[in-house]
């Protein structure tokens, strides 16, 4: 223990070899929203260095209470951190770089393509916006099936795919198939209005 503290890093390894078991045990009574038990093993090892640190052999307690002590409450600060969801925005992300079914983005539109750019004054650039936006509700208007263009309006309402294949009185994979067949036909009239660079 005192080589372990003085630094020591082949005593601090034994040290924490020999009471990984016992750090698993204490972890092994939590639970950790979000994570697993490797995580709350993690937080009891991390408690078990701060222990090695900052044990002291003047006080009446032996190490291994002390240590106890320290493990349980690093346990008890990493569960109470993660109900504070305090990071939730950043664990519960998506990805500009991946498609909006969630796919990795390989050449598929992704969300960052989907994503408007920033707003502009510019006449040229409206008048421009309005004829392309014309253009593309006349190819969808002229284009679609009856069931394409019920399933994309539902789908730009925000309704599930099951909701969908309820109120369209089929199953989930003709709305997905119809809404693919829509996206190929969006995509193919822009590469069609594609200023040549």
């Amino acid at each position: 223990m005192i080589k372990a503290r003085n630094g020591s890093q082949a005593a601090l390894d034994q040290l924490m070899r020999r009471y990984h078991g016992f750090v698993r045990l204490k972890a092994s009574s939590y639970f950790l929203a979000g994570g697993d038990a490797d995580d709350l093993i993690q937080e009891g090892m991390i408690g078990l260095y701060k222990a090695v640190r900052d044990f002291r052999h003047d006080k009446e307690t032996s190490f291994r209470s002390f240590a106890e002590l320290c493990v349980t409450r690093q346990i008890i600060t990493a569960i109470k951190t993660a109900t504070r969801f305090k990071h939730a925005p950043l664990n519960t992300y998506v990805s500009f770089s991946h498609s909006p079914a969630g796919q990795d983005g390989e050449g598929d539109c992704t969300l960052g393509d989907a994503l408007p750019g920033p707003s502009t004054n510019d006449p040229s650039i409206c008048v421009i916006s309005t004829e392309e936006l014309q253009s593309l509700v006349g190819c969808l208007g002229s284009s679609l099936s009856s069931l394409e263009s019920d399933a994309l309006r539902l789908y730009l309402d925000g309704r599930s795919y099951d909701d969908m294949a309820d109120e369209l009185g089929c199953d989930t994979k003709t709305i997905d198939n119809a809404l693919q067949r829509v996206k190929r036909k969006i995509l193919a009239h822009q590469a069609s209005r594609a200023v040549p660079a």
